[in-house]
């Protein structure tokens, strides 16, 4: 017997990778279970589907920094609650983040693949499900996009929950009407202008002497942020050609407003609709009208 769920939730991280640095992705999460029916002729009631599973998915990789600990890139230094970590991608783009223990996810590879991720996740699930469960199939998928999109990561300092995580990101559609009309073309130079992008705060950024961790390190073409939230406090530096400083938090909501200012600048005596999305089925609209 066999019980599925479309659409579980939705995995909202960033990974590491040696060629893209930080990469923002948003993974959609379906699951099938397979096994003998309990006591209520059920599998599992529907609503523990979503209530437990959905639960281990959101704390153990959702809104958190994915790890390739096999990497040779990768050196971990955890103590005392929070870990550093250093990515040391060649060319003057390495990566540093010292954080809280629970902004980041280790996965057992040498690369955050979609096979390795899925096979994280299954062995996480697979350990709370009860015992007429034998099997668990999961697939993580991306939403099909019909136009311009971008990957981005961010932190949000003042949040309350997980995204005041430094490290975490989203894929993310953008729609952008100019005089009720779609233009593809302004869309897409926004989507490649925030490829592979790290959008950071302009309250964030400090010097890089400033820094917990900065023993003269080779840091001249990076940019450093930290801050202080409710979860701890987080320290992020970061090539500068994969970092974009806005001069606002950075909410769906002000990266809306932000590319709509910034295009009415421009293109004055137009009607300007901006449609950005956080991940997948929500985001934020931002007009301005002439």
């Amino acid at each position: 017997m066999k019980l599925f769920v479309k659409d579980l939730t939705v995995i909202d991280s960033t990974y590491l990778c040696p060629d893209r640095g930080l990469v923002g992705e948003s993974w959609l999460v379906d699951i099938e279970l397979g096994g003998s029916l309990n006591d209520m002729d059920m599998l599992l009631d529907f609503g523990q589907v979503k209530k437990l599973i959905k639960r281990l998915i959101d704390e153990k990789v959702d809104h958190k920094l994915l790890v390739p600990i096999r990497s040779p890139l990768c050196k971990v230094n955890a103590s005392e609650g929070y870990t550093q970590l250093d990515f040391m991608r060649p060319h003057g783009k390495s990566i540093h983040l010292r954080c809280p223990d629970e902004a980041y996810t280790f996965i057992d590879s040498v690369e955050v693949s979609n096979d390795a991720l899925t096979a994280y996740v299954k062995s996480v699930v697979l350990e709370q499900l009860p015992s007429n469960i034998q099997d668990l199939d999961i697939t993580l998928r991306h939403e099909s996009i019909d136009g311009p999109y971008y990957h981005y990561s961010h932190g949000l300092k003042k949040h309350d929950g997980n995204c005041q995580r430094i490290a975490h990101g989203h894929r993310s559609t953008i729609e952008i009407l100019v005089d009720s009309e779609y233009d593809i073309d302004l869309a897409t130079s926004w989507a490649m202008k925030w490829r592979n992008i790290y959008l950071g705060s302009e309250s964030d950024e400090i010097s890089q002497q400033d820094i917990s961790f900065y023993e003269q390190q080779d840091w001249q073409d990076h940019y450093a942020f930290a801050y202080q939230s409710p979860q701890g406090f987080f320290e992020l530096v970061l090539p500068k050609q994969e970092t974009d400083i806005l001069p606002c938090e950075t909410t769906v909501e002000n990266l809306a407003a932000y590319i709509a200012s910034t295009l009415a600048k421009v293109m004055e005596g137009h009607s300007l609709k901006v449609i950005a999305y956080e991940g997948v089925g929500k985001g934020a609209i931002s007009e301005v009208y002439r």
